[in-house]
C-alpha cells in the first residue's frame, strides 16, 4: 500500500532536482526503496554545493554535512535540507513532520529523531549530525524485521551506543539480523578495544595479532567476553555430535553454558575442542576462512597429481584432494583429471572428491538450461572417469552471488542439474561449491548433499554475516604455492568435516548399497539353513536386524514392539550370532547419498509385513505405527514441547519434518526409511524375498520414485493422507492408544485427542497433520520435477546434438 507522505517526498524530489546534473529520478509510487534514498542523497548533495551529484553518501558529502554542525529544533539555514531529512525519516517509518509542514524542524521532527536515536541505541536529544544523517538516508532498519531477533538487536544497539562517536564507525542497523554490516561493526569494535590504529573492520595482520593476545575462558568477565559471546550468538546455532542444534545467548561473563556452546562449535568446525575463546575460535567466529594456517587434511587443485605430488601431499598430512572432472574447451588451465591420475592418487593413500565447473564466474552462466546441460555433461565425464554410484559431484558458483541472485538464477541452475542427474538414473548426487550463503540456500532449495565452502574468499558478501552451512564437507581456507624440489604447483587447503568420505576407488562393479544387500543375503541364507521357508525367511531377516533397537530388550528400545508386531525369534538371533553375524547399523542410500539406518528401516518393514495396511486408506493401524505413524506421534510431542517457539504447527512441520540436513525426530532419513520399509514389505508380500526386493529398490532404480510410490500405494491422495494422520493421532484403538500413550504422553505432551477439544486446538491439530502431507508432497514434487521436466529438455538437447 502506497504511503502518501512518501509519495509527496518522491514528487517533491523529482520536481525540485529533476534538472540537476547527475540527478536520477526516483519512482513516484509511495513505496520506500533505494531509488528514493538515492534521490534524497543527490538532493542533499545539491544543497551542499556538490556537482555533479551521485547516488552515494561518500566522504565528500559527509564532510560538507559535518561542517553544518548539529541540525535541531528551529534550525532554518536551509529548509530543503530539513525537508530531505524529514522525508528520509518518513521513509523509515517515523512521523517526522505534519503533512505540508516540510522544511521546518518542529517539535514533531525532534520527537521523531529522539525515537530514532533510541532505536539506534545511541540515545540523546533530537538533533542530527553527519553520522545520523547518513544513517537516515539508507535502507537500514532500527526495529526488528521479519527473521530478526531481539537478542541480535540488543547487540546491534550496544555496538552503536558504545562506538558510534568513534571516527571510522558508522551507525549500523538494529534490525535483529546478523549481516555483513553487523560483522564489520563487531570487527571494528574489537579493533577499538585492542587499540589498533586505523580501525577498518578488516581481518588484517594487526587484528589477528591482537586476538592472539586476547584469549577468553570460563570465569572471565570483561568487554572481550561480551564481544566474544556476541560473535557466538551471531554463529548460533551450532550443532552437537548427534546433529542437534545448540544455541547460546549474549553475556558479559564466560560461564559454563558458554563453555558448552564453544566446545560444540569447535567440534562442529573441526577446531581444537578446549571450550576456550582462543585465536582459532575467534578467527572461525569472525571470518569464513578462520585461521588459514590451522591443520587441514583436504585440498583441491587444478594441477595434475603426479606420483611425486601425491607423495608430498600424503607426507604433509593431506588425505583428500579435489580434482576437476571437466575442463571447458575454451579454458587454458588444463584442469581435468588425466588418464591414470586417479590410480596414482589412490595408490598414495589419498581420496578424491570430484568438482565440475564450466565457467560459473558470472550471473549469466546460471540458467536452468545450463544447469541441465552441465548435469548431463558431469554425469558423462564422471562415468568416463569411473566414479561409482552415490558419488557427490560439486558444482561450482565461483563468484560473489547476492542473495537475490542465489534465490533466482543460481537455484534454477541447480534445479537443472538435479533434473539432468535424475534423467541418468541418479547415479550421482549433486553438491555445491560457493560462499556460505550460496551453499546454504542451494542446499535448502535443491537438497544438495554436501557443501564445499569457498571460505578463503572471506570478503565475499555471501561469506560475511552468514554461519557455515550445517552440511559443510570441505571448507577452503587458503591458497598457496607448493615447492617440492624442482616442482611447483598451486594448492588450496581445505578443512574436512568428514561428512563426505571421498572416493578411494573407481570402476567398482557394485554400488553404495551392495554391502548391505550382501549382508541381507547372508542373513537370508542363514534363515534357510535355520529351517525357515517362504516369506518367513524374509521376516526373520527383518527381525534380526531390528531385534535390539526395536525388540523387547536393549537400551535403545523405544517402544513395546513386542506389542505392536510381536516379539522376535530369539533362537534365530542366537543362531546368527553363532555364525559371526552382528547388526549392521547403516548404509549409503544410492539416490540421495544419505546414511540410512538399517534397524529403523527393517523395523518399519517388519511392521508393515506383519500388519497389512488398512483397507480404508483414511485409517491407520499397528503396521503404520511401526513406520510413519510412530514417527508422527513423536513429532507431535516435539511440537507441543516447542510450542513457545513455534506457535504455528504448520511452520514447525515445514521447518523440521523430513527436511534434508535438519536434525529432527522425524528427519529426512526417517522419512526415507519409512517409505523404503513400506515398499520393501509390500514387495515381500507380493512374493519377492527381502534380498531381491532390496536389489530392485536400491540397485534397480526403484528408489528414484520412492516417495511417489509410497504416497500413491499407501494413501493415493492428500485428503486420505491427512485423515489417516488424524486417525493415527486421535483414534481409540488397542494398538494406537498404547503407542499414543507411550510416544506422546510419555514425552510430557497432551494427547491430540484431548488437545483438539481446546479453543483453537482442532485447527492447530489439522494444520499439524497438513504439515505431514506437505512434507510428502514436497518430496514427491522433487522427484516429479527431476523425472518429468528432464523428458522435454533431454529431447531438446538430443535434437540439438543431432543438428550440430
Amino acid at each position: 500500500m502506497a504511503d502518501e507522505q512518501v509519495l509527496r517526498g518522491q514528487k517533491w524530489l523529482n520536481a525540485t532536482y529533476g534538472g540537476v546534473a547527475g540527478y536520477r529520478r526516483c519512482p513516484e509510487d509511495g513505496h520506500t526503496g533505494w531509488g528514493t534514498m538515492y534521490s534524497l542523497i543527490m538532493g542533499l548533495q545539491h544543497e551542499l554545493g556538490i556537482s555533479p551529484v551521485v547516488a552515494s553518501f561518500g566522504p565528500g558529502t559527509y564532510a560538507k554535512f559535518d561542517a553544518l554542525g548539529d541540525i535541531g529544533f528551529n534550525w532554518d539555514k536551509n529548509r530543503n535540507i530539513v525537508a530531505i531529512l524529514q522525508y528520509g525519516l518518513w521513509c523509515k517509518g517515523y512521523w517526522a513532520v505534519e503533512p505540508k509542514s516540510e522544511g521546518w524542524y518542529t517539535g514533531v521532527t525532534r520527537a521523531a529523531v529522539e525515537k530514532l536515536r533510541g532505536n539506534m541505541g545511541i540515545g540523546g536529544e533530537g538533533v542530527i549530525d553527519a553520522k545520523i544523517a547518513k544513517a537516515i538516508l539508507n535502507m537500514d532498519a532500527y526495529v526488528v524485521v521479519a527473521g530478526g531477533t531481539d537478542g541480535i538487536r540488543s547487540i546491534q544497539q550496544w555496538l552503536n551506543g558504545r562506538y558510534w562517536k568513534r571516527g571510522a564507525y558508522n551507525i549500523g542497523p538494529c534490525d535483529g539480523i546478523y549481516s555483513r554490516d553487523v560483522q564489520k561493526s563487531l570487527l571494528m569494535a574489537l579493533q577499538f578495544e585492542m587499540g589498533i590504529a586505523g580501525a577498518n573492520g578488516n581481518f588484517g595482520p594487526g587484528t589477528q595479532a591482537g586476538l592472539r593476545n586476547h584469549t577468553v575462558a570460563q570465569g572471565d568477565s570483561n568487554v572481550f567476553v561480551k564481544l566474544f559471546s556476541a560473535a557466538c550468538l551471531f554463529n548460533s546455532p551450532t550443532y552437537s555430535d548427534s546433529g542437534d542444534p545448540v544455541t547460546t545467548s549474549w553475556r558479559d561473563t564466560f560461564d559454563s553454558k558458554l563453555t558448552q556452546w564453544v566446545t560444540a562449535f569447535q567440534k562442529f568446525n573441526k577446531l581444537t575442542a578446549n571450550g576456550r575463546g582462543d585465536y582459532e575460535t575467534w578467527a572461525q567466529l569472525l571470518v569464513s576462512m578462520g585461521d588459514p594456517n590451522r591443520p587441514a587434511s583436504g585440498c583441491d587443485t587444478r594441477y595434475e597429481i603426479t606420483a611425486s605430488r601425491a607423495k608430498w601431499l600424503y607426507a604433509n598430512g593431506y588425505r583428500y584432494v579435489g580434482r576437476y572432472i571437466y575442463d571447458p574447451p575454451t579454458s587454458t588451465l588444463d584442469k581435468e583429471i588425466k588418464p591414470g591420475e586417479l590410480d596414482t592418487i589412490f595408490s598414495a593413500g589419498l581420496k578424491v572428491f570430484p568438482i565440475y565447473q564450466d565457467n560459473a564466474r558470472r550471473l549469466a552462466d546460471f540458467t536452468y538450461d545450463n544447469g541441465y546441460q552441465h548435469g548431463l555433461n558431469a554425469h558423462k565425464h564422471a562415468s568416463d572417469h569411473g566414479f561409482d554410484r552415490g558419488t557427490t559431484i560439486y558444482f561450482a558458483v565461483d563468484y560473489d552471488a547476492t542473495g537475490e541472485e542465489i534465490e533466482g538464477p543460481v537455484v534454477r541452475y541447480f534445479q537443472g542439474v538435479q533434473a539432468a542427474l535424475a534423467s541418468q538414473g541418479k547415479k550421482y548426487t549433486h553438491g555445491v561449491y560457493g560462499s556460505r550463503n550460496v551453499c546454504t540456500i542451494v542446499s535448502n532449495k535443491t537438497y544438495a548433499r554436501f557443501s564445499f565452502v569457498s571460505g578463503m574468499s572471506w570478503g565475499f558478501s555471501g561469506n560475511l554475516g552468514f554461519p557455515i552451512p550445517r552440511n559443510w564437507s570441505f571448507n577452503q581456507i587458503k591458497e598457496f604455492r607448493v615447492t617440492n624440489g624442482s616442482d611447483a604447483f598451486d594448492l588450496d587447503r581445505d578443512v574436512v568435516s568428514g561428512l563426505d568420505r571421498g572416493v578411494s576407488s573407481v570402476h567398482d562393479k557394485g554400488g553404495p548399497a551392495d554391502a548391505f544387500i550382501a549382508y541381507l543375503q547372508k542373513l537370508y541364507d542363514l534363515a534357510g539353513s535355520y529351517g525357515a521357508t517362504g516369506q518367513k525367511r524374509s521376516q526373520l531377516v527383518m527381525e534380526y536386524i531390528r531385534h535390539y533397537a526395536y525388540g523387547n530388550r536393549g537400551t535403545a528400545n523405544k517402544l513395546g514392539w513386542w506389542y505392536l508386531i510381536g516379539s522376535y525369534d530369539s533362537k534365530f538371533v542366537d543362531y546368527c550370532d553363532s555364525h559371526g553375524m552382528s547388526i549392521k547399523g547403516s548404509f549409503t542410500d544410492p539416490f540421495t547419498g544419505y546414511q540410512l539406518g538399517s534397524e529403523h528401516l527393517m523395523a518399519t518393514a517388519n511392521a508393515h509385513l506383519l500388519t497389512d495396511q488398512p483397507g480404508n486408506k483414511k485409517s491407520a493401524n499397528g503396521g503404520d505405527v511401526g513406520g510413519w505413524a510412530g514417527d508422527l506421534m513423536t513429532f507431535w510431542a516435539d511440537w507441543r514441547n516447542s510450542e513457545q517457539k513455534y506457535a504455528d504447527p504448520l511452520k514447525f512441520a515445514h521447518d523440521k519434518l523430513g527436511v534434508p540436513g535438519v536434525a529432527s525426530s522425524f528427519g529426512f532419513n526417517d522419512l526415507i526409511e519409512d517409505a523404503d520399509g513400506y515398499l520393501l514389505a509390500r514387495a515381500v508380500r507380493g512374493g519377492k524375498n527381502i534380498v531381491d526386493a532390496a536389489k530392485e529398490h536400491y540397485n534397480g532404480g526403484g528408489g528414484l520414485r520412492r516417495f511417489n510410490n509410497y504416497f500413491t500405494q499407501r494413501w493415493g491422495n492428500a485428503t486420505d493422507c491427512k485423515d489417516s494422520a488424524h486417525n493415527a493421532l486421535t483414534a481409540v484403538d488397542s494398538t494406537l492408544s498404547v503407542a499414543q500413550a507411550y510416544l506422546i504422553t510419555g514425552a510430557g505432551a497432551a494427547l491430540p485427542s484431548d488437545y483438539q477439544n481446546l479453543p483453537g486446538g482442532y485447527d492447530k491439530l489439522r494444520n499439524f497433520e497438513q504439515g505431514f502431507v506437505d512434507a510428502l508432497l514436497a518430496r514427491m514434487g522433487t522427484e516429479t520435477r527431476k523425472l518429468s521436466v528432464y523428458k522435454e529438455n533431454h529431447e531438446r538437447y538430443l535434437r540439438a546434438a543431432r543438428v550440430s
